[in-house]
Formats: C-alpha cells, structure tokens, sequence
C-alpha cells in the first residue's frame, strides 16, 4: 500500500509503498475511501505536536471495511466505516460510565506498528489510524458504522473537525434554545461549533474571523453575525 510519511519535522511528507504487518483478532482492516487533512497534522509536521518519526499521518477517513479479526463482533467486510482518532472500547471503566473519551485503549492503540517501511522499520499511523494512506489496520474500537449516501469527501471530516466542533457546542459549552455564541475563529472546526450551536438552538450565533470569505460561509452554517476583528 501507498502511505504518506512524516519523516522530520518541517519537511514534507514521503510517500512510501509499505508493507502492512499482520493484523490481530480483534483488529479491522480498511480500504480508504477519503481523507481529511486536520490542522493537527501539521501540528506533528511543525513540531507542535511532538510526535516522534516515522509516523503514517491522516486522523479523519472514511472507508470499507476489507478484512476482520476473528473476535470481531461490531463491523463485517463490505461494511462503511468512519475511523474515530479517539476508541471506544465500550467495556473499560470509562466506557462503561459515559466517559469513553478517556477510554483505556486509547495508549496502545496510539502506539501499535501497522506497517513496515522499505527498509524494514515498523511504523504506527497518527492516533492509531494513518488515513493518509490507501488502506489502514486498526482497532475495531476505532470502527464507526455508517450507513448514509453522504459522499466519501463530505463524510470523512466526521472523524475529527464536524464532531469537535458541534460536540463543542453540544457537550462542552451545552449550547441553550434562546442563548447568545460567539465564535471566534471559523475554519474547520468553527464552522462546525456554529451548526452545533445552530442545532442547540442559540438565537444569535456571531462568527468572528478576520478572512471574508469564511465569515460568508459561516452565515450559510447559521451564524446570525459577523465580525471582522
């Protein structure tokens, strides 16, 4: 398969023909069929995220499922799947008490090689996944099913920026009918914290962005406002 490295920082990606390792019983192999490309990518290439190399990068992708482990119960070959940087394991004590953001699986699969590099370096894709690739093995807690009509290039950002934002809105700041949001900053994930807030119910929604045309395209997501800072 063709992977897209990170190999030093500040330098561009490589792509490489890998060689997948052997997945386990429990683990999923995909068939990419789209991927987004997240700020927290270039965070890893620019040294935010110290990330060491080699790493295959990509963290929100959708694909078909090609292969599953024999003690994989969720998700079956041919199936439509979002891959969650984040796994839910749905049996640790974080699963089990609503708090699967913490799950416990979330180190090792972070860390498991999935493929081999030319010269034989095994290699881990970026929070378990490595969806700039053409295929990826991960954890079948990292498996979402699907089952939409939504393009692959749509709903890949699911993955990471669509669900950050709008669970923002949701979840974190728990977005009232009737309330006042401001959102400062809409790319990506802004866009989406404001159809979060939209979805909630806020009554005035004001997007604040110093690029015209994100502040355009935020009033098409449901901002009320703009501002130019």
């Amino acid at each position: 398969m063709r992977a897209a490295v990170y190999v030093e920082q500040d330098q561009p990606l490589i792509i490489e023909e890998m060689t997948p390792l052997d997945p386990g019983p429990g683990d999923v192999v995909i068939e990419i069929g789209a991927s987004g490309v997240c700020h927290s990518d270039l965070s890893v290439i620019n040294g935010t995220l110290p990330l060491p190399p080699p790493t295959i990068l990509g963290h929100e992708g959708v694909g078909t499922v090609d292969w599953v482990g024999s003690e994989v119960s969720q998700v079956k070959k041919g199936d439509r799947v979002i891959g969650t940087f984040i796994p839910s394991c749905g049996a640790c004590w974080y699963c089990t008490h609503d708090q699967s953001n913490l799950c416990e699986q979330t180190g090792p699969v972070m860390m498991t090689p999935r493929a081999q590099r030319p010269d034989g370096t095994p290699i881990p894709g970026f929070t378990g996944l490595g969806t700039f690739a053409d295929a990826m093995t991960i954890s079948e807690a990292q498996a979402v099913k699907v089952e939409t009509d939504l393009p692959d290039d749509q709903l890949a950002l699911l993955g990471c920026g669509v669900t950050t934002g709008v669970g923002a809105a949701l979840n974190t700041a728990q977005v009232e009918p009737g309330s006042s949001v401001a959102v400062i900053g809409c790319g990506g994930v802004g866009q989406s914290v404001i159809q979060g807030a939209r979805i909630a119910g806020a009554a005035k929604i004001i997007a604040v962005d110093p690029v015209e045309l994100k502040r355009e395209t935020a009033r098409k997501f449901g901002a009320t406002d703009t501002v130019d800072p």
